[in-house]
Formats: C-alpha cells, sequence, structure tokens
C-alpha cells in the first residue's frame, strides 16, 4: 500500500528530558494505524509533532505527507492538509450548539455573515454521517460524552479530514459507545479517511488496527502488521514494558477481617430534577483488608453513590446511615467525611483530583495540610519530607517532587491522587475508575498498590467499567442497576456472564 505518511527520525527535547529518540512511523493510505506504549512513552508528543502542536523547528527529523516534505508551524497549517487531531480533552465549548461547535473558526459565511440555513444544512449532513441524531441547534453541554465524540468527528469531517488523529477516544465511554465510535471509524476507513488512534485499550486496537506501532521510552519499538496474524495482545504488551506480563493482575491473598465500613438504608436524590431518584434504599458492608467492587453500565449510579458517601459531594435530600467500625460517622461535607476516616479517589483526576498547575509537593499534602503546617502555616521542609516519602513509595517517575503535576504522564498523575489520600491515613478508600487512561504497566502498579492497602487492614471500595479488573482484583463484587445493587458475587462465583445476567435480569 502507499504511504500517505512517514516520520523519519523525529526527536524532540524538552527542558531536562528527551521525550522522542529518533522515532520513525509509517502509515499506509486507507489504513487504521494503532499506536501503542506506556503513559509517558511518547505518543501523544509525536502526534502534537505531527499535528503542528509542536511545530517545526522545535524538533529534529522529517515529516513526509503525501509526498511533500511538510513544515508545520501550527494547527492550521496541518489542518489545511486534512490532518485532524481529536484530543482526549475534547476541544468543544458547552454552551454552544453542535452546529457553532462544528463550524467554529470555520464558519459558513457570506461577506461576514453567518448563513444559519447554510450552517445547519451541512450539519445535519455531517450528523447523519456519524450516526448522531441530534438536532444541530442542541447545546453540546446537554451530551454525554460518547456524543460528543461523535460531534468532534464530525467537525474533522468538515474539514476534509484526509488523515484522523484521535489521542484515547474510548477512554472516558461506556461499552456500547466505545462499540459505536469503533464501527464508525470501520466506516470512515471504507470511505478512504486514514485514521491514526492512541489507544491502551489492547482489544479495541486487535479490532479495527490494521497495523501497530509500539513506542517505549520515547523510542520506535516494533511495527506490527495486524493482516498478518502476528498481533496478540502479549506481543504488544511485551513490547510496550519490555517483559512478559503473563498475568495482568498481580496475587493476593484474599483476608477478610472485622467490618469497617458499612452503608445503611442510603437514599440519593437527584440535584436538580427534584423527582427522580438515583439511589434507592442502598446497604453495603466492606471489611478490613477486602477490596469490594461495584460493578455496573454507565448510569447505573455508581459514581453518584461514591460522590453522595464523600461528603455529599452529590445529590440532594441524602438519608441513611454510614458506620466505619460500627460507629454512625457524620459525612455530610468532605471535611468531616475526611475526618471520619474516608477517602475518594476521582475519576476525573485532572479536574477534580489534582491542581494540574501546582507541584507534586503540593497535591500531595493538600488534603491534609493540617499535618504539615504549624499555627496555621504550612512548614515548606516537612511538606517536601511528605511528598518525597510518597514518591518513592509509590514510585512516581520524577526528576523532583517541585514539577508540575501537568507534565507526570496519566500514570504518575494517579499515583499522585493516590498519594494525596494516603496521607490522610484513611479506614476507608473509594477508587472511582483507579486506572482510566493508564497503560499497562501502570495499571499493575496501581494494582499493587491496592493489594498493600489491604494488607495494611484498609476497606477498599473499587468502582470499574473494565469488568476483567474487577474480576482480577475484587474479593466481592456488587452489580449496580438504576441506583440499586442487583446482585452480589464472590471471587468464585463472578465472571462477566454472571455481572451481565444480573443487569439485563433487571
Amino acid at each position: 500500500m502507499t504511504a500517505l505518511l512517514e516520520m523519519r527520525h523525529i526527536t524532540k527535547t524538552f527542558p531536562g528530558v528527551k521525550a522522542l529518540d529518533d522515532v520513525s512511523l509509517q502509515v499506509a493510505e486507507g489504513e487504521i494505524h494503532a499506536i501503542c506504549g506506556e503513559n509517558g512513552a511518547g505518543k501523544s508528543t509525536l502526534m502534537k509533532v505531527l499535528s503542528g502542536v509542536y511545530p517545526a523547528g522545535s524538533y529534529d527529523g522529517e515529516i513526509v505527507y503525501a509526498g511533500e516534505t511538510m513544515q508545520f508551524t501550527g494547527i492550521r497549517d496541518s489542518e489545511d492538509r486534512g490532518i485532524i487531531i481529536i484530543h482526549q480533552e475534547l476541544a468543544l465549548v458547552p454552551l454552544l450548539t453542535i452546529a457553532e461547535n462544528i463550524f467554529l473558526g470555520n464558519e459558513r459565511a457570506t461577506r461576514g455573515v453567518i448563513d444559519w440555513p447554510e450552517t445547519f444544512q451541512q450539519t445535519e449532513a455531517l450528523l447523519s454521517k456519524v450516526g448522531l441524531r441530534e438536532a444541530p441547534g442542541t447545546r453540546v453541554e446537554s451530551l454525554g460524552v460518547g456524543k460528543q465524540q461523535l460531534v468532534e468527528i464530525a467537525k474533522a469531517l468538515s474539514k476534509n479530514v484526509r488523515l484522523l488523529i484521535l489521542d484515547e477516544p474510548t477512554a472516558a465511554l461506556s461499552e456500547s459507545d466505545s462499540q459505536a465510535l469503533l464501527d464508525l471509524l470501520l466506516e470512515l476507513k471504507a470511505q478512504g479517511v486514514t485514521s491514526i488512534i492512541i489507544s491502551h485499550k489492547l482489544n479495541e486496537v486487535r479490532r479495527i488496527a490494521d497495523s501497530v506501532t509500539v513506542i517505549r521510552d520515547g523510542a520506535t519499538i516494533s511495527t506490527i502488521d495486524a493482516r498478518g496474524g502476528d498481533l496478540t495482545e502479549d506481543r504488544i504488551v511485551r513490547d510496550m514494558v519490555g517483559r512478559s506480563m503473563e498475568n495482568r493482575f498481580p496475587d493476593r491473598e484474599r483476608r477478610a477481617g472485622e467490618v469497617v465500613f458499612e452503608l445503611q438504608d442510603w437514599n440519593v436524590w437527584h440535584p436538580e430534577q427534584a423527582e427522580r431518584q438515583v439511589i434507592r434504599n442502598l446497604s453495603m458492608q466492606v471489611r478490613a483488608g477486602e477490596v469490594v467492587g461495584i460493578a455496573g453500565l454507565m448510569g447505573a449510579g455508581r459514581t453518584e453513590l461514591a460522590m453522595s458517601i464523600f461528603g455529599r459531594s452529590y445529590g440532594r435530600n441524602i438519608s441513611g446511615e454510614a458506620l466505619v467500625r460500627g460507629r454512625p460517622v457524620d459525612v455530610s461535607t468532605v471535611d468531616r467525611a475526611i475526618n471520619a476516616g474516608l477517602a475518594y479517589v476521582t475519576e476525573d483526576r485532572k479536574t477534580l483530583g489534582l491542581i494540574l498547575e501546582d507541584t507534586i509537593r503540593r497535591n500531595t499534602v493538600l488534603a491534609n495540610l493540617g499535618a504539615v503546617s504549624q499555627r496555621g502555616i504550612v512548614e515548606e521542609r516537612r511538606e517536601t519530607e511528605v511528598a518525597e516519602k510518597y514518591r518513592r513509595a509509590l514510585n512516581i517517575r520524577t526528576p523532583s517532587v517541585f514539577q508540575k503535576v501537568l507534565n507526570l504522564s496519566g500514570g504518575n498523575q494517579q499515583k499522585v491522587v493516590l498519594a494525596k489520600w494516603l496521607f490522610t491515613e484513611p479506614e476507608v478508600l473509594i477508587l472511582d475508575e483507579p486506572t482510566r487512561g493508564i497503560d499497562v504497566g501502570a495499571k499493575y502498579e496501581i494494582y499493587n498498590i491496592i493489594n498493600d492497602l489491604s494488607r495494611a487492614g484498609k476497606a477498599v471500595v473499587m468502582i470499574s467499567s473494565e469488568m476483567p479488573e474487577l474480576l482480577g482484583m475484587c474479593d466481592r463484587i456488587h452489580v449496580m442497576n438504576e441506583g440499586r445493587f442487583v446482585g452480589e458475587l464472590d471471587a468464585e462465583e463472578a465472571s462477566q456472564e454472571a455481572i451481565m445476567s444480573l443487569i439485563v435480569r433487571e
């Protein structure tokens, strides 16, 4: 097949760090090419070089596209040639309509006046192509993440896309939304659109990719032709991490002690829709040293449950009782929940879990400032000692705890979130999608941390959309649907089929 894109010997250096070291990539016309690698391997950096986010002159090497050597000075240059990148954090304006977002900066106008009939007509045609039935005048804020991804792709199609780049497009999507997006990429391929997809979900890569390039530590390790039958998850993982990972989950001794955390008759109502009950008469127990999972489809109420427990961060008219070691505790505010021994690792680390522009040091102590303060003044030496302790304990890969969290890979950011809550010395740790957007190597490290917590006698609640993760890590799994627990499975009897049968039976 003819090469549409060649990136030759790309080297990109940041102060003190070589992010890309002589990376080469070749993408054939009309194929779906996957790029895999651990967090921090350089995947997104390579795509930012290609799309002009890092302009010509800021890196060494050569980009050949459609037979011509390119010198992109910005995103506009690459878009003019049909190269469109969709970042993991979607670039949509929530308060604008679908039509306004699709043609933002690319307006359909005559003499400076927007032609709204033409804009809406073209929007409807684009939405039809991506399988989205919403009206062009619908505000983006009312759409779920899956539909927002489709709006981004429609936006790309409006710019006559020839090469579509997607960075972790399914990281925040439900299983059904992920499958719909992958089907759309296959349809676009049939229409002649070439795609590059960065993904940690190896089952998805195997399903749609024609070829896979693996990057490790900023260097090209291998390119595998999926059509040749050599593409297996084990092969990709071995190239990604530099070692075989026959067991994706560490062994753990299942040993439950006394009941540490208990929830009785918990009810939560929607914060805005007064008539809608989100959590219904829910009760649960978690014992010392136990990891209890919560499974369910998107919208089942899992995150709403976790946030309502942790300081009533979600919901209204909350009723029921929370107990820690048999004693009722006040969890009506975040401060009170922390004082009661609870910690919550949010599913959205970048928005709710971290201050990205601040340092590792500051983020680590943020939830327990009193422990590093004297008379209301933070002691910087003590702050640094604590951050260094957790950097070593959790193997946070960074030159210094004074580095901004923004510059860390996703896996290392997640470790900083864990460090922040471990510093509060909680009795109960609620983990909401603890490995979302993290590569297999970093996942394994997070799993080891969870095992260490259970060995220390902590009560761990684990919410995850990845059923293999729940099956590999949990002692018991509660299955949730429409705000209720519809079943409970011990580790020995749990399976993906058993979980799904409980969900669909309701």
